[in-house]
């Protein structure tokens, strides 16, 4: 066997035995305007169906990511807003990076029982196991992410 080769025949038959995680990813870019919430909810609705993760974790991911596109559009002066669903281990992520967001990030406060702003992040700190914010590695803004756990009915 030439050098670099004798591992071949181990790795093939080691190959046989290994399990794949379900390991899926789509993402989606969107103009940051009001009305691209509507189409980011249209659009995880369709994959999370599409993906088979039930309509109970469709309809939430569907409204976490509605919430971060509009926190995105309201609180950046960028002009797109990226969407990304991943699942793996059961679990489905939610993440939207914008281009650009205000000193300090998204915090989650309580809203005054008459306004109608205010309620996104308790909206997503409800539906999902965990929620989190960072910056962006290289450029500018940041990644708000979400996720929505097994116990939801991810399968």
């Amino acid at each position: 066997m030439a050098p670099g080769n004798a591992l071949v025949p181990q790795l093939i038959g080691a190959a046989s035995t290994l399990s794949v995680p379900d390991v899926r990813r789509y993402a989606f870019d969107l103009t940051a305007r009001p009305e691209s919430a509507a189409a980011a909810r249209r659009h995880t609705a369709e994959i999370t169906l599409r993906w088979g993760l039930g309509e109970e974790v469709g309809d939430a991911a569907a409204l976490v990511v509605s919430e971060l596109v509009t926190n995105a559009v309201v609180h950046t002066a960028g002009t797109l807003v990226s969407c990304e669903l991943s699942f793996a281990t059961g679990h489905l992520t939610v993440a939207v990076r914008d281009q650009g967001y205000g000193a300090g990030g998204p915090t989650l406060c309580d809203a005054d029982d008459g306004e109608e702003r205010g309620r996104g992040l308790l909206l997503v700190d409800a539906l999902s196991v965990a929620w989190g914010c960072h910056e962006v590695p290289h450029g500018t803004g940041r990644i708000v992410w979400a996720r929505l756990g097994a116990g939801r009915t991810c399968r």
